[in-house]
């Protein structure tokens, strides 16, 4: 389903949503946040005392979303430059190929979770304007007894050069989504493009709102992943994708330890000599080892209600982009 036409840039706020321009209107919030009295909202918010890990250290369920929250808001500013250094730029091949396999329309409604400085967003933008911009053309080639005059008019009455796109990026996190929006400004992204601040595993949404659900880099960070893949199908509409692009399970022994030396040895560093914290990133190369390998989180998904689940290993299994549907 199309959105509305020309949105623009959405900002949050403690009194609820605005749109600095055009004709807005905004997914729907989830009714329990919408509708429950503020007792019910803090019980459905509590974490049980469970033990878990943060990197290799264990600590309480609670405790994690503390840590985590730490952790991204002390790298924010960094976060896209260690991103080039860690993986020496590849981290953008990657998350090209993630909007290539989701080949969004002109008209499609996106989630992005965990997307707070607006890789997949931006690249979504990019690739649904070029898709709609063809489509155009395509339709003026066809109608070969127009005057110069009117492809003209028609170019210059297109409103909507996103064809009714949408994306909403969703983050926990304050600094990141600070700096995701700094970026969309410098960048020009100003339509089909809003902000919402939010937690995975409880998303302020109402059911069957997106056509496609992405997460990049995030799902290995939430406390519960079984939650957060509840709420991915939960949110999307019949017939929705689910699409994941994470760290996995290298498959060839050589290369994983060459792998393990360089994230154990050289990451920290960087992020000791970039941004100026060690901590930070000796927990994200250690969150890396304890996510479930590509059949063991394929499963995952699979167990939350999503159909025809399926992966795809990257750079010999660095990474892996997961898929599934909502049918």
């Amino acid at each position: 389903m199309a959105a509305p036409r020309s949105c623009g840039l959405w900002r949050y706020c403690c009194r609820g949503w605005s749109c600095s321009t055009g004709d807005c209107r905004l997914p729907r919030l989830h009714r329990s946040w919408a509708r429950a009295t503020p007792s019910a909202r803090l019980l459905s918010q509590e974490k049980r005392a469970a033990e878990t890990h943060f990197g290799f250290e264990t600590v309480s369920e609670e405790e994690k979303g503390g840590k985590v929250y730490q952790v991204f808001e002390s790298v924010a500013k960094k976060y896209d430059v260690m991103n080039d250094m860690m993986s020496l730029g590849i981290h953008r091949a990657w998350k090209d190929l993630l909007i290539k396999k989701m080949h969004p329309l002109p008209g499609t409604q996106l989630l992005d979770v965990a997307g707070g400085t607006g890789d997949i967003a931006f690249r979504f933008l990019t690739y649904v304007q070029a898709q709609h911009q063809r489509k155009r053309r395509r339709q003026l080639r066809a109608q070969q007894n127009l005057s110069w005059e009117e492809i003209a008019k028609k170019y210059q009455n297109e409103e909507d050069p996103l064809g009714g796109s949408l994306v909403m990026v969703c983050d926990i996190n304050r600094e990141m989504l600070k700096v995701g929006k700094q970026k969309a400004l410098d960048q020009g992204h100003t339509a089909g493009l809003a902000w919402v601040l939010g937690d995975a595993e409880e998303l302020p949404f109402d059911d069957d709102q997106f056509d496609v659900y992405t997460i990049a880099f995030g799902i290995r960070n939430v406390t519960h992943i079984d939650r957060a893949l509840q709420e991915a199908h939960r949110v999307l509409k019949p017939g929705g994708r689910f699409l994941c692009l994470e760290f996995s399970q290298v498959n060839d022994p050589l290369i994983s330890r060459l792998y393990d030396l360089y994230s154990f040895q050289v990451i920290p560093v960087i992020g000791e000599v970039i941004a100026g914290d060690w901590k930070s990133y000796q927990y994200l190369v250690e969150s890396i080892r304890k996510f479930p390998n590509q059949e063991e989180f394929k499963e995952m998904i699979e167990d939350a209600g999503f159909q025809k689940v399926t992966y795809e290993s990257l750079t010999t299994g660095i990474v892996a982009i997961h898929s599934g549907f909502k049918l």
